[in-house]
């Protein structure tokens, strides 16, 4: 009896010890997932808040677009019956637009500019400058509601080159200086409130707009309403200028460009409140074959201090109108 007691009593303490050591093993195997499980769950966590606070890259912020180009044409006429001049011209253009946009801050930048030459040997001034502007504006703003801005804009204008104007006077070829690089060229700084609801139109008015208008060539002050004995005369007036950037989706070969500024100063030398400056500037243009182009740029302008003298001798402020037509090469994007 003691015997089989012995051998019961060392049958239940192996027993014992062994689903004492599978108990063990079980629970340090559930252990060991569960610190698997965590360590995977604080890396997936990790990444995502890596990946939330991953700097987006800068480019992301800027847009480059516009058009750049070259024109050329050329006449050749021989025993032409309706008559007419031989005559080659060129042009070089470019209408770029910058922007920036982060947050509440938003940064517009625009370059409108174009030089043309003409050659026509058969008359007395054979050579000539057709197309010469420099158009360039930029405007810094901080959104404080939905698509309007506090802003602050700048703006320059002018031209490179000497400006002629050519006429006929007793059956002989006569051309008169009428404008060079900054005689004149009008500065604007103003600020004001601009309202942008989407990529494509802007408005911008501004009851706080300063302009200097500047002339170094004292021949032709009294033409740009300048004082003669001074390079420049500045007045304080209101603003409104609109702009449109526009491409359609279905037809991204087609890109309309226009921007039109109303100016009126509430003092000034030459010009009276309520007398409004008129700068209009429109181009549409289509590009086929990647790499030719078709275009129709037309410029209006209005300046009430500016005196434009017409046919028969009388000077006086004038609506000025400038269309151009061309086929050449050209890169839109």
């Amino acid at each position: 009896m003691k015997k089989i007691a012995l051998i019961i009593a060392l049958f239940s303490i192996a027993t014992c010890t062994l689903w004492g050591q599978e108990d063990t093993t079980q629970t340090q195997s559930n252990h060991n997932a569960v610190a698997t499980d965590t360590i995977q769950n604080s890396i997936d966590v990790t990444s995502v808040l890596v990946d939330s606070v991953k700097k987006p890259n800068r480019k992301d912020y800027w847009k480059f677009s516009g058009i750049a180009g070259l024109n050329f044409s050329q006449v050749g006429i021989w025993n032409w019956a309706a008559g007419g001049n031989n005559n080659a011209a060129g042009r070089v253009f470019a209408n770029l637009t910058l922007t920036y946009k982060r947050g509440k801050i938003g940064w517009d930048s625009n370059l409108d500019t174009e030089f043309g030459v003409m050659w026509t040997p058969e008359t007395q001034f054979r050579w000539r400058v057709p197309n010469d502007k420099i158009v360039f504006s930029s405007k810094f703003g901080v959104e404080f509601s939905k698509s309007w801005f506090v802003t602050i804009l700048s703006g320059f204008k002018s031209q490179y080159y000497k400006g002629y104007e050519y006429k006929i006077a007793n059956g002989t070829e006569e051309k008169h200086y009428v404008s060079n690089l900054a005689s004149p060229s009008y500065t604007d700084l103003s600020v004001g409130i601009d309202w942008k609801p989407n990529t494509i139109f802007t408005v911008y008015y501004s009851p706080v707009a300063g302009r200097i208008t500047t002339c170094t060539d004292s021949i032709l002050r009294s033409k740009y309403g300048v004082p003669i004995d001074k390079n420049f005369t500045s007045s304080l007036g209101m603003t409104l200028k609109a702009g449109v950037n526009y491409s359609p989706k279905k037809v991204p070969a087609l890109k309309i460009i226009s921007t039109v500024t109303f100016y009126t100063p509430y003092t000034s030398q030459v010009q009276k409140f309520g007398n409004i400056d008129v700068d209009w500037d429109f181009s549409i243009s289509y590009q086929f074959l990647k790499v030719l182009n078709v275009s129709l740029n037309t410029a209006l302008k209005y300046y009430d201090q500016v005196m434009i003298t017409d046919k028969k001798g009388h000077t006086s402020a004038k609506v000025q109108f400038k269309e151009i037509v061309s086929l050449g090469l050209a890169y839109s994007f």
